[in-house]
């Protein structure tokens, strides 16, 4: 029996087994930001055991309050810049050249197929995208993966998800990920890893394979995750090439800016087929196992909108039109990159926000707040009366930079939309960059013009 990509990485990262279902696996990185990591600091100096497992192999970053909005934060900031300080943590990214936790660690090339990786976020498994094993945990467990460099997990099973047919003009990744999860439930894939594969995924760009992963969660997911090929190799390259051979990224294919990867021992390649060659190790064999095959039908899909407090509560766009809106909100680790932006900025160049609706704009990271500057997609959203913010996850779970009073309703392109997620009593429709724009524009829900995209994250 053949193994799929999961058991593959679980295999070969194995340290200890002391149950059947228990597996402690090595980690190749641990993440870490200002919310959640500073409690592990904290707790981890109070017992005398102040130290890293490997400073090259930790990357940290301010974002989710970015910046402080009172003194709490501040501090929680400051136990952060302290500690990466403390330990030579040379990977932190501080307010400035930050970004949002999952947007900015794969743009500086930290991730790579086959790779285990933990951080104290849900949303964590957004880096499955590029074959690696990504989850969110606990406190407890990000104590001992900052401390010991591993983290025990229950065995794998996985469910696998065929992406067939082809995206019409105007769906985008954010589409085809709320209708998988209206299909499968907000707990149906439980314990369980998502993999993504068929011919719509094979023609999507990294952008649009992390829309899908960082979502997979929402179904009860433990990760989501992609079988690596040339898409990942050709985003990657400016981190995985011999040097001389890469003359950087392009702005649709690769990261935003930068070639910062400092990650411990990380594999180079003489050429893209070497690297391609190498990565179809990550891959899953023919005759693997799933506990659940579900095959999607993507030509028949059309634009959607979360409509309740679920993420499987799903409707079509056009059955939601007139929707009364208080907020648009486009940004956050799910659709703030640099594709996204170009897809929203395709809605509203040359028109205007409508009167009593303010708008928000948040790029994902500073590297893509620059490539828009340079593309001219912020002179764009400014024009039309955006209000353009720090990249952060503030406004995504309730804390700054956008959030809902009581009784008020915001179109967006986060991730969850649990009753006041973005602020007490607030209401929150999840949908694509294009349907947010296109919504900030009629200042209701209304279906975007199917023009403005090719059915993909890139207008």
């Amino acid at each position: 029996m053949g193994k799929t990509l999961v058991e593959k990485i679980f295999q070969t990262h194995l340290r200890d087994k002391p149950s059947e279902e228990t597996w402690v696996l090595t980690l190749d990185a641990v993440f870490c930001h200002e919310i959640t990591t500073p409690l592990a600091i904290t707790d981890l100096k109070s017992r005398g055991l102040d130290r890293v497992f490997d400073p090259r192999r930790i990357k940290a970053v301010i974002d989710h309050v970015s910046p402080a909005k009172d003194s709490a934060t501040a501090e929680q900031g400051k136990i952060l810049r302290d500690w990466t300080r403390r330990h030579g943590i040379g990977d932190f990214f501080d307010i400035g050249r930050n970004g949002v936790c999952h947007a900015i660690f794969p743009e500086k090339g930290f991730v790579r197929p086959g790779y285990t990786i933990i951080m104290g976020d849900s949303h964590t498994c957004t880096h499955g995208a590029f074959g690696a094993f990504a989850a969110g945990i606990g406190t407890t467990d990000l104590e001992v993966g900052i401390l010991k460099g591993v983290c025990a997990f229950k065995q794998p099973r996985s469910l696998r998800v065929n992406l067939n047919g082809k995206l019409p003009g105007g769906v985008y990744p954010k589409d085809l990920i709320l209708a998988i999860i209206a299909r499968l439930g907000v707990s149906g894939a439980t314990d369980h890893v998502i993999e993504f594969s068929g011919p719509v995924l094979d023609e999507m760009s990294m952008e649009g394979r992390m829309t899908l992963c960082n979502m997979a969660v929402e179904a009860g997911a433990t990760s989501g995750i992609c079988l690596p090929d040339r898409v990942t190799v050709d985003y990657l390259w400016p981190f995985i090439a011999a040097p001389g051979l890469s003359a950087g990224p392009e702005p649709s294919t690769g990261p935003a800016h930068g070639c910062e990867g400092t990650g411990a021992g990380e594999k180079v390649y003489g050429s893209k087929e070497e690297a391609l060659a190498d990565f179809e190790r990550w891959r899953s064999d023919a005759d693997a196992a799933y506990d659940a095959v579900y095959d999607i039908d993507c030509s028949v899909l059309e634009p959607l909108a979360s409509a309740g407090y679920k993420p499987d509560e799903v409707k079509p766009i056009r059955e939601l039109e007139g929707t009364r809106i208080d907020q648009v909100y486009i940004g956050s680790c799910t659709n703030g990159r640099i594709g996204d932006l170009r897809a929203a900025a395709a809605v509203i160049r040359g028109k205007q926000v409508a009167p009593g609706l303010r708008a928000i704009l948040s790029p994902a990271t500073q590297g893509v707040y620059l490539q828009a500057l340079k593309e001219g997609l912020i002179a764009d959203f400014a024009a039309a009366g955006f209000c353009v913010v720090s990249p952060g996850c503030g406004a995504c779970l309730g804390m700054s930079n956008g959030v809902l009073a009581g009784g008020e309703v915001c179109a967006s392109t986060t991730n969850r939309n649990f009753f006041g997620r973005m602020g007490k009593g607030g209401m929150i429709y999840l949908m694509s960059p294009a349907s947010a724009a296109a919504a900030a524009i009629a200042g209701c829900i209304r279906p975007a013009e199917a023009e403005t995209g090719r059915g993909r994250e890139e207008p």
